[in-house]
């Protein structure tokens, strides 16, 4: 048999130390609140971009018929370039003047690091709007409203 080197048992321990504090999560609760434009239910993709504005991740979609998603043209264009599978949480489509409050668990790795967390919307018989918001995701950002182009009144998330 042969001997365990020190050298090997020393980066065993170190490497499991570190890697619970690599994967340390923050729980971010994003708000959406919709105007109130005169048309019916919106559908909403609220996802994350990398450093170089690479699809990450899809965190919710609001809309349950897949066939309109066609209408949440950049996060469509981005998602469809990922290799790996859609990963969010899908629900009902938001009407307007209503809240949309999506929880997400993201790494503190992600925190100013370059991530933007994103959100398009499309509403039936309406111009889609993708682009709606487009925010990076940063410690000091917490809890900053942030208005939206055209359907998205206010934009905020909190870190807990």
């Amino acid at each position: 048999m042969k001997a365990f080197p020190i050298a090997h048992a020393a980066l065993l321990a170190a490497t499991t130390l570190a890697i619970p504090a690599l994967s340390h999560a923050r729980t971010v609760t994003i708000s959406t609140t919709l105007k109130h434009y005169g048309g019916g239910g919106a559908y909403v993709a609220v996802y994350l971009t990398g450093p170089h504005g690479a699809y990450d991740r899809t965190l919710w979609i609001a809309g349950r018929r897949s066939r309109y998603y066609r209408h949440l043209t950049e996060w469509r264009r981005l998602s469809e370039r990922s290799t790996g599978s859609l990963d969010g949480v899908t629900g009902a489509s938001v009407g307007e003047g209503r809240t949309l409050k999506v929880t997400a668990d993201l790494a503190d790795a992600l925190f100013d690091a370059g991530y933007e967390i994103h959100v398009d919307a499309a509403v039936e018989d309406m111009h889609s709007s993708p682009f709606e918001i487009q925010v990076p995701l940063t410690r000091a950002g917490s809890g900053k409203p942030h208005a939206g182009r055209q359907f998205v009144q206010t934009f905020t998330y909190q870190v807990r």
